[in-house]
């Protein structure tokens, strides 16, 4: 009975809540993964049992209890360009190679590397994916004529439209407030979705995404891809797993890191990047387009009390049974109603406190949120955060540049020592090189390297540098206090190190030389 608690309960009495909770994501889920399996060109079946493996399977075994997986707009955005170019059946072995990677990263424990992202770049993503999410929702507002046109609504169907929005999203942000025992974003379906039948009220339903395709009532089938296997294969699935592999545990990673501050636990990092891949494999050996962790979905779930591993157990339960058995009544659900859920989804997922302290942070700081923002919404979460760390590892590195220093001291026997502070590194060499009074100094000269760190080969270049010129100036030099490596990577100069076992640190230098 422990285990079951330790798994599926975060806390007793939470069962009721884990299991409609479930149930309204389930719901979510489905106009969502149809949406994103229509953007990468493939059937919605695709993206449906996507949804189901992605989300039974991370909810079962991932790293982060509460949080829901399924297929996503970020990777539909890649998977179209591989399935109009080479077809559908190069995407399930791009989707089973993105599997295999994620399970690779996350057995060589690398999935920890999210930790080190600067808030910046967090509160960018975050705010980012909030736009991303509202943009998505704006496509509920477009109808296709008989023509085959797509036009925005207009006139009475924008009306009622925005009217159910509204209702659903009234529903979701004050029904919490009067009582807690079932979720708000399932009430506000479920009563919207009576409003439109009792009203006999004209609305765009789910059934409206289908452009005509059909759901088919059966389970997925297991099937290998049908490819050539060979090099020129690999060659072609290959940048596309290693873009999907990133952008999915990317969006996980950070999703569990916005969970993780939210409910003030501590989600595995490692063990949901194993998770995914396990869920990737699975979807492309079934015919499913893949996914990753969902966001929207996500939050609907953890705002709603959903912190166990049941909801997205129930959740990946119920999406199949409306697949296999449900769908007639499913597809019926207005879009308004989904809609509007989402919205508030969006209202509770940005950092609305951005436009407060914005103008407290440091410019770069501030910057490095906007960028990250923008660049989510115009191109992919991958590149806003590959952005965003360049940015604010650039900014680190210029700051810690600044801090090295050195103090001098003139010695009783005519020498002069240089006490040198801060770390040595590419960013600090130029400042380094010009502490020195190389002309000017005595015959005898101490560096010494106690207070601070040769870190990378640059590095050893500056060193390099100075021993050369005080040697062109016929001077004696000594270095005291740098490692073994130090000295190895000096070459000849490093015979001007002074080693002493005990006091000398015991550090390795980033270079590949002593790879």
């Amino acid at each position: 009975m422990h285990h079951i608690k330790q798994y599926l309960l975060p806390e007793e009495g939470k069962f009721h809540i884990d299991f409609f909770t479930g149930l309204t994501v389930a719901l979510a889920l489905v106009p969502e993964a149809i949406a994103f399996a229509l953007v990468a060109h493939v059937n919605p079946l695709v993206g449906l049992y996507a949804a189901f493996f992605m989300c039974m399977i991370t909810a079962l075994i991932g790293g982060r209890p509460g949080m829901i997986s399924g297929a996503t707009g970020s990777m539909a955005v890649v998977i179209v360009a591989l399935v109009d170019q080479y077809g559908i059946s190069y995407l399930f072995a791009t989707i089973i190679l993105t599997g295999i990677i994620q399970i690779i990263i996350g057995c060589f424990r690398l999935g920890k590397l999210i930790r080190m992202l600067p808030k910046p770049v967090m509160v960018g993503f975050v705010n980012g994916l909030a736009i991303v999410i509202f943009l998505a929702q704006l496509n509920q507002f477009k109808e296709i004529t008989p023509s085959g046109v797509t036009q925005w609504l207009h006139g009475q169907a924008l009306y009622t439209m925005s009217a159910l929005v509204l209702v659903a999203m009234l529903i979701t942000h004050y029904l919490p407030k009067l009582t807690k025992a079932l979720p708000a974003a399932l009430v506000a379906i479920i009563v919207v979705s009576l409003i439109t039948v009792v009203s006999g009220t004209h609305t765009r339903i789910v059934n409206d995404m289908m452009l005509g395709a059909h759901i088919s009532a059966s389970f997925p089938t297991f099937s290998i891809p049908s490819m050539p296997l060979n090099l020129k294969s690999l060659l072609i699935i290959a940048p596309y797993s290693i873009v999907l592999a990133i952008i999915g545990l990317s969006e996980s990673l950070m999703t569990l890191s916005l969970i993780d501050e939210i409910t003030k636990t501590h989600g595995r990092g490692n063990k949901e990047c194993i998770a995914q891949g396990i869920g990737n494999i699975t979807c492309g050996f079934f015919g499913s387009m893949g996914g990753c962790a969902m966001i929207g979905q996500s939050m609907i779930n953890i705002t709603s009390g959903g912190r166990g591993r049941l909801s997205g157990i129930v959740a990946g339960a119920f999406l199949l049974l409306f697949i296999l058995m449900l769908w007639p009544l499913i597809k019926h659900i207005p879009l308004a109603a989904l809609v509007g859920v989402m919205f508030m989804v969006v209202i509770e997922t940005f950092e609305w406190a951005t436009f407060k302290f914005i103008r407290k942070i440091p410019f770069h700081d501030a910057l490095v949120i906007i960028t990250v923002t923008a660049v989510t919404v115009a191109t992919n979460l991958a590149i806003a955060v590959i952005i965003g760390v360049i940015m604010a590892s650039l900014k680190f590195a210029w700051e810690t540049a600044k801090n090295i220093h050195a103090e001098e001291k003139e010695l009783n026997n005519g020498s002069k020592e240089y006490i040198i502070h801060g770390p040595l590194f590419f960013g600090s060499t130029s400042k380094f090189k010009a502490l020195f009074s190389i002309t000017t100094d005595p015959k005898d000269i101490i560096i010494d390297f106690k207070h601070s760190r040769v870190a990378d080969h640059s590095a050893i270049d500056a060193i390099k540098f100075i021993v050369n010129e005080y040697t062109l100036c016929g001077k004696t030099l000594h270095l005291r206090h740098l490692s073994s490596e130090c000295k190895l990577l000096l070459g000849k100069a490093g015979d001007m190190v002074e080693v002493s076992v005990l006091s000398d640190p015991d550090y390795h230098v980033a270079t590949d030389v002593l790879d």
